[in-house]
């Protein structure tokens, strides 16, 4: 963990007071569900850049739906090496199909709530996105980020389930993503081809457990050398959510874009 961009903490080192602190903002769920809509995509893919797009001109807000994008690693040895993929967001993406009975993946995918959704329809969207809103939450989640004088950002991210049953087998996700990025593809299927991209996910942390106290509670940060990798405020934020471990359901997400300082 400790080689990665976040890194858990506690908080009593960081040594923090109300002056150091530049900005802070905060987020809860609510009691209805909101959906999240993954997105499995490559660069190297040449039927990806559609629905890269498509993802990116959601008209609806994170009370509505959560959109997240998934780089998978396995088309990078046809001639272009996807940046943003990652080997464990390939293995999401063949365990998502393992819950459905499916031996095989593909790109593009999207997964609407634990389950595939073979439509980039608006229209059906919408309709799956009013029918989940109207489904109780099944958990209580919240995010909280603190950005210091320094440029150091403190997330503080917790879970509870609202029914202690539905506890026994949930798993608690956390994502950190990145908005308004872009490559120049020079190989492969893409060649020539700027690519742009939104809620690219790139840090993804977990499978956290709810305890015996029905409840997660854990503490990131996002250390200042940050900068020196190219990650630009704006254009990042966090969603957290909790999948059943045993169906792939998706119990409730939450987003929170991080604050300026």
């Amino acid at each position: 963990m400790m080689k990665k961009l976040l890194a858990v903490i506690v908080m009593s080192t960081l040594g923090m007071n109300e002056s150091a602190i530049a900005a802070e903002c905060s987020a809860k769920s609510g009691a209805q569900t909101v959906p999240l809509l993954e997105l499995y995509t490559s660069e190297g893919c040449s039927s990806c850049p559609p629905a890269d797009k498509w993802l990116s001109g959601l008209k609806h807000n994170s009370n509505q739906v959560i959109p997240l994008a998934f780089h998978v690693d396995y088309w990078d040895y046809i001639g272009w090496k996807d940046r943003f993929a990652k080997a464990e967001y390939s293995e999401r993406q063949r365990k998502t199909a393992a819950f459905a009975g499916s031996g095989y993946v593909y790109t593009p995918q999207l997964v609407f709530n634990g389950r595939d959704f073979k439509s980039w329809d608006n229209s059906r969207l919408n309709q799956r996105i009013e029918a989940t809103q109207k489904l109780a939450s099944r958990a209580s989640l919240s995010l909280d980020a603190v950005t210091q004088a320094s440029g150091e950002i403190t997330l503080k991210a917790s879970a509870q389930a609202v029914k202690p049953a539905d506890a026994k087998n949930a798993d608690v996700f956390v994502a950190i993503y990145e908005n308004k990025l872009a490559s120049q593809v020079n190989t492969g299927e893409n060649s020539g081809r700027e690519l742009k991209h939104d809620y690219v996910v790139r840090e993804f942390f977990g499978a956290y457990q709810i305890n015996n106290q029905n409840e997660f509670r854990k503490n990131f940060t996002l250390s200042p050398e940050w900068k020196n990798r190219g990650y630009k405020l704006e254009n990042l934020g966090a969603v957290i959510f909790v999948q059943n471990s045993q169906t792939g359901e998706i119990l409730q997400s939450l987003a929170l874009k991080f604050c300026n300082s």
